[in-house]
């Protein structure tokens, strides 16, 4: 009986001591996880300290336009225009009588036209949209520093839309060229140039699609869309990348308000190079032409060849005594290679064939029904 008591009492102390344990265990538990939580809070609190005096990096494109900016410069015409005078002006019985009296009312006024312009070299040098300076009587060119210079027209050429312009100052700088032509949709890409006369004045956007053509603007056309704002001023001024390369000419916006609404059009830098270099070499451009209109190919012409796929461009019109005319080429026909490369687009067939110079010999071949057929020509010039 005594052994049970005693064991009993042993027991009761043994849970005793197992409970008392337990809570010191909870206890120390608890402080040590206090303590590393402590350690955290403090370790983040000092570093959110030394932080506070850190400035956070800002992207910024005031290095691109710093370097670009001196090299957009704006481009001031006038001319003189006559006025309109009465229609009875024009009546032949009426001039018979009155015609003195009519040349002492002749009046004339002067109209200007604001645009921008890039220098290309320290030569001076500057390439500008041919519609800045359509007809002009004088050009007078204003830089970023404040002076100013008249401008003596070098060549243009209508179909693209470049004139290349040429002014006498030192200390002029050319703008940085960009090293490829790859561009992508989604890259971002400066306007610079004086929008509205309010001075020189950069906008930011991304190139919103490549080769864009059909807008009714030029002949030749293969423009930079952008949604980097382009208003009446910007025309001729630059399209430079993030780095400040050029990339385009500003050309033109898509409005029905007169106002920017997020679709211009730069002319590509390599087709503004090209014509800046055949002006000054030739003093104007000229391209080869072989008197054929060319239009999509219908269904009934592709069936017609017994290839419905088939890609080129259906002749619909051939001038007569054009080097086209006196191969052998006529109306129907689909020509589907040019010296050897595929014609996949009418496009395609303007392109290759102005590359070329007149006397130029070019092979083309013609689908004619099932059969193909090759021709010789000599390119003569594009008539104007």
């Amino acid at each position: 009986m005594k052994l049970i008591k005693i064991a009993g009492f042993i027991f009761q102390f043994t849970l005793i001591g197992l409970g008392v344990a337990s809570i010191y265990i909870l206890f120390q538990s608890d402080r040590n996880h206090e303590e590393v939580f402590a350690f955290l809070s403090s370790s983040r609190l000092e570093e959110v300290s030394s932080n506070r005096f850190r400035k956070p990096p800002v992207f910024s494109y005031a290095e691109a336009v710093s370097s670009s900016s001196p090299s957009v410069v704006t481009v001031y015409t006038s001319k003189q225009v006559k006025q309109k005078t009465h229609p009875l002006f024009s009546d032949p019985i009426f001039n018979q009588f009155f015609s003195d009296q009519l040349k002492m009312r002749e009046r004339t006024r002067i109209e200007t036209n604001l645009g921008s312009g890039v220098i290309i070299n320290a030569d001076g040098y500057i390439i500008t949209n041919q519609h800045v300076i359509d007809g002009a009587d004088e050009i007078l060119i204003s830089l970023p520093d404040g002076r100013g210079s008249s401008a003596i027209l070098v060549g243009e050429d209508k179909e693209t839309d470049i004139a290349i312009l040429k002014i006498q100052m030192k200390g002029l700088v050319g703008i940085k060229i960009a090293e490829s032509d790859l561009l992508r949709v989604g890259d971002i890409v400066l306007a610079i140039g004086n929008p509205l006369n309010v001075g020189q004045t950069v906008t930011l956007g991304i190139i919103s699609a490549t080769g864009r053509n059909r807008i009714g603007l030029n002949t030749f056309e293969n423009f930079i869309q952008t949604d980097a704002a382009i208003n009446p001023g910007n025309s001729g001024g630059a399209l430079v990348n993030a780095r400040g390369e050029l990339i385009g000419i500003n050309t033109a916006i898509f409005s029905q308000s007169g106002g920017a609404q997020g679709i211009g059009f730069a002319i590509p830098l390599s087709i503004a190079l090209d014509i800046m270099q055949r002006i000054i070499r030739d003093g104007k451009v000229t391209r080869g032409w072989l008197g054929v209109e060319g239009t999509e190919i219908t269904a009934k012409a592709a069936m017609e060849t017994g290839n419905p796929n088939i890609e080129g461009a259906l002749i619909v019109g051939v001038f007569i005594n054009s080097p086209a005319d006196q191969a052998g080429i006529q109306t129907g026909d689909i020509l589907i290679a040019v010296d050897g490369k595929p014609v996949k687009a009418v496009r395609d067939l303007l392109e290759m064939i102005t590359l070329h110079q007149p006397g130029d010999e070019i092979q083309v071949e013609v689908q004619r029904g099932p059969k193909q057929m090759n021709f010789k020509l000599v390119a003569t010039e594009r008539p104007r």
